[in-house]
């Protein structure tokens, strides 16, 4: 079952994707609210400008930044949470972001549309699954909550969404997780984007 972290991250993910920050307020107060640390709700808003851009991303992390002292100057005593640990290695970040990548999708990720522009393939890998994915203030499982209900309130991202259907599967989700995730979509952000997760969910254990 997901965790209580994962579903209030759920929302939030969706509605700082998606722009609404008057939803994204909402969302993150109830998370709030439930103890989801502070750090782990960033870390989910540092996330989002890799599927939906640094605009949306910095204008989530900005209404956090402003919910949270709000909260603080009304006597509310937030967790704070973790911070990222420091990552050594040797390996350069194409390197730990292709183990990383291969990890999550199964297998290793080659195809006519890297080949044909091989540096959104480098970006990919070094920077999504690399930078991003390798912070360990979140776990994979987590991550991927957090893609797809980013994915989901996307319009056109349906291909990639399935995608992280499948990846959240490698991460530990089960199918009633996935569920459970298209169920908060529906319930908490709205109709159109928990009917887009829906027949994407449909379509991945169909497929």
């Amino acid at each position: 079952m997901l965790t209580l972290e994962q579903k209030r991250l759920v929302p939030v993910a969706a509605f700082a994707a998606e722009g609404n920050i008057d939803g994204l307020r909402n969302a993150l107060a109830q998370a709030l609210d439930d103890k989801v640390a502070i750090n782990a709700i960033k870390e989910v808003l540092v996330q989002t400008y890799a599927y939906a851009g640094f605009p949306r991303s910095l204008n989530a992390l900005s209404a956090l930044m402003d919910v949270v002292n709000k909260r603080r100057e009304a006597g509310k005593k937030d967790e704070q949470g973790k911070d990222a640990s420091p990552f050594h290695t040797d390996k350069t970040m194409v390197e730990v972001g292709t183990e990383i990548q291969t990890k999550l999708v199964g297998q290793p990720v080659t195809g006519p549309l890297f080949e044909f522009a091989p540096a959104i393939d480098q970006f990919l890998k070094s920077h999504l699954f690399g930078d991003i994915f390798v912070r360990d203030n979140l776990d994979y499982e987590t991550r991927e909550v957090a893609t797809i209900a980013m994915l989901a309130a996307l319009q056109g991202a349906q291909s990639q969404l399935k995608s992280h259907y499948q990846m959240g599967t490698n991460t530990g989700l089960e199918k009633q997780d996935l569920k459970e995730i298209v169920t908060i979509l529906e319930t908490e952000v709205g109709p159109e984007v928990g009917k887009r997760a829906s027949e994407v969910l449909d379509s991945f254990l169909n497929g």
